[in-house]
């Protein structure tokens, strides 16, 4: 994903070519996590992921995260590294958390091109993150990595990729005073292929770092959540994503599941996973006997 004929940077790689995955479970056994991510057929890993626990007056907190970089690793390593950080100092993270969520997605940015003025390349990163405060999940995207989730049996996308040829992002992109072309796909400018994202100094007046904010109520027909890079949506439905995983109850075998699948299938490109299931009463309660 990202930059036209650019040549990428090897360094800064969070894997490399061996498969990373992981999980765990909530410190009140409300949720388990797993992830999984390859460098697949590219020559560079630009993608990277953040899976955390953290307690914020009282509350214990998840922030899951996918950060798919293009012209170079750092602008996304830069948003796992701080973006998580930033959020949850943000004094409304409680009170007001879709604010706090836009403030740090913007402040996390701007900090990021700060940091970059040395930097002759331009880098930038998508960024598809959940929150799970209480009962409430809370999903933020720029870019096109996606947060598909599983309710009552049935696979509902949660973010919106963020594409040039989309009629209102072109429209504010042409206001800005930008222009979107085809070349090989819609780019703003004639080189990017998404149009929102972190960092990309030289199109940050049109490629913005607004993030899209949907919020679902956690219930007991919410089952998981997926989130991803596009290395998996190229080449997987979010229905089949869905379908692939239900069965499987421990989130790194589902993660690892939907990245060989995508791997199996040709994806081009890096492939991050990240899959969140939401644990019923009674595995609640198995999970805190045991802890």
């Amino acid at each position: 994903m990202g930059y036209l004929n650019s040549t990428l940077p090897t360094s800064g790689c969070q894997v490399d070519d061996a498969l990373v995955s992981g999980g765990g479970f909530s410190h009140n056994g409300k949720f388990s996590y797993g992830y999984a991510s390859s460098r697949g057929k590219r020559s560079s890993m630009e993608d990277f992921y953040e899976t955390r626990i953290d307690g914020v007056d009282g509350e214990i907190v998840g922030l899951f995260g996918v950060f798919d970089g293009h012209g170079g690793a750092r602008a996304a390593e830069y948003v796992k590294e701080n973006l998580f950080s930033n959020l949850i100092r943000h004094p409304k993270f409680i009170s007001d958390t879709k604010s706090a969520i836009a403030d740090a997605y913007n402040h996390t940015d701007s900090e990021f091109l700060k940091s970059e003025n040395t930097q002759t390349k331009d880098a930038g990163s998508t960024a598809s993150t959940a929150i799970l405060v209480g009962d409430r999940l809370l999903v933020a995207n720029v870019g096109d990595s996606r947060a598909v989730i599983c309710r009552g049996g049935n696979a509902i996308a949660v973010s919106r990729d963020h594409k040039p040829d989309q009629t209102d992002e072109r429209q504010r992109i042409e206001d800005a005073g930008g222009f979107v072309i085809w070349a090989g796909t819609w780019r703003v400018g004639g080189v990017l292929a998404v149009s929102r994202a972190f960092g990309d100094r030289l199109l940050k007046q049109f490629v913005v770092a607004d993030p899209d904010i949907q919020e679902e109520v956690v219930d007991s027909s919410l089952e998981f959540l997926i989130l991803a890079s596009d290395g998996l949506w190229d080449v997987v439905s979010n229905e089949e994503a869905v379908s692939m995983i239900k069965s499987i109850e421990d989130s790194e075998q589902a993660a690892k599941r939907l990245m060989q699948e995508a791997l199996q299938r040709g994806s081009a490109d890096n492939i991050t996973c990240v899959v969140v299931r939401f644990l019923d009463k009674q595995g609640e309660t198995a999970q805190s006997s045991s802890q």
